[in-house]
């Protein structure tokens, strides 16, 4: 029998789940074996049962578990960006942690660069100068503003599929779009020309700095091309 220490049944619960998860992670389970029941764990644990249930809707709700009728609790190896999609609404509810995921985005975006030097295909970078040209034509047009920001978060997409790490892209894919929800545009639909002029070289630059593999000037354009990020207060209202 592993005893739980005895305290509050808040500290009991989170006592007990992260045994639960330690035990997990260190024992070779493969997704869908067999792990045990609730009241299996309650006994095992010395523990009522209603915290087993508590330790393990934890775990559920993380992934790690799963419960099945008359079967028990089976282990889990969850997918991460399912697990963050469905932590993001919450997140999205507290103004400093949007600000940390902000600069999240922005240091993923930036270091990814590198990556994406490294193991971008010719076609890729021939698609994104494509993207550029694309975003160009379009970014004068005030009646285009979603079309912009639907080429923009490609183009932005593509950068990230091309670092070949498939949760960086689809990481990539719930910021940006927890940000167009949550932070105000960072242009109004008509811009300043300089402005303008500014954000489209970007989008040449980077796709330049690519086809170089240059990953100092890819990384510099990056930052300023992300700089608002670090500056936008996100709107909760």
């Amino acid at each position: 029998m592993t005893l739980v220490s005895k305290d509050s049944p808040h500290s009991l619960t989170m006592d007990l789940s992260e045994r639960i998860r330690h035990r997990i992670q260190s024992a070779e389970f493969n997704d869908g074996d067999f792990f045990l029941t609730e009241a299996e764990l309650a006994e095992e644990y010395n523990v009522s049962r209603r915290i087993a249930r508590e330790a393990v809707n934890r775990l559920c709700a993380l992934g790690l578990l799963e419960g099945r009728k008359r079967i028990g609790l089976i282990v889990r190896h969850p997918d991460p960006v399912e697990v963050w999609a469905n932590c993001l609404p919450s997140l999205a509810r507290s103004q400093e942690k949007l600000a940390e995921l902000a600069q999240f985005r922005y240091a993923l975006e930036v270091g990814a660069v590198e990556l994406a030097i490294q193991n971008a295909s010719e076609e890729q970078i021939v698609q994104l100068a494509s993207l550029a040209k694309k975003f160009k034509q379009i970014a004068n047009n005030k009646k285009e503003r979603k079309k912009r920001i639907e080429v923009e978060r490609e183009f932005h997409g593509l950068i990230l599929k091309m670092s070949g790490t498939p949760l960086i892209a689809d990481m990539q894919k719930l910021l940006s779009t927890l940000f167009e929800t949550s932070y105000p545009p960072r242009e109004s639909p008509v811009l300043e020309d300089d402005v303008n002029d500014r954000i489209i070289w970007q989008h040449f630059e980077l796709v330049s700095a690519i086809q170089d593999r240059d990953v100092e000037r890819a990384r510099s354009v990056m930052r300023a091309h992300l700089k608002y990020l670090l500056n936008s207060k996100p709107d909760l209202s």
